[in-house]
């Protein structure tokens, strides 16, 4: 019985190593979760520009600035990957330049260039996630 349960204490504690290891080993390379945290961050702060009624110009040029930016590293975040989420990551980072380019100036012209931005998010996150 002795032998029994240290054979099963055995086995959880391997399991739970385990566990440990492949989280480590998964999160060794910060670089692509941290890419999709800030690009949701900046869409997110337009978002609510929106939702508010509070969409000042400058504002949200800076916010598309810096999506711009970031759009532009979703390739080297993921070193590896298909190129059909590359082509999708091009699909997003041409919606951010086109809503950047726009440069709008009210709500309901933010709110048209945000959709196309969140489409291709959208799309990306639903067949890579």
């Amino acid at each position: 019985m002795r032998a029994a349960l240290l054979i099963v204490l055995g086995l959880v504690i391997g399991v739970i190593g385990t566990v440990f290891s492949m989280n480590a080993l998964r999160d060794r390379n910060p670089m692509p979760h941290s890419v999709m945290v800030v690009m949701s961050h900046h869409f997110g702060e337009l978002g609510n520009a929106v939702k508010a009624k509070q969409c000042d110009a400058a504002k949200t040029h800076a916010q598309l600035g810096s999506l711009l930016t970031i759009s532009q590293d979703i390739g080297p975040a993921f070193p590896g990957v298909d190129q059909p989420f590359l082509d999708a990551a091009d699909k997003l980072h041409a919606a951010v330049q086109a809503a950047a380019v726009a440069a709008p100036a009210d709500c309901p012209a933010l709110a048209a260039a945000l959709k196309p931005i969140g489409e291709a998010c959208h799309s990306c996150h639903q067949q890579y996630r």
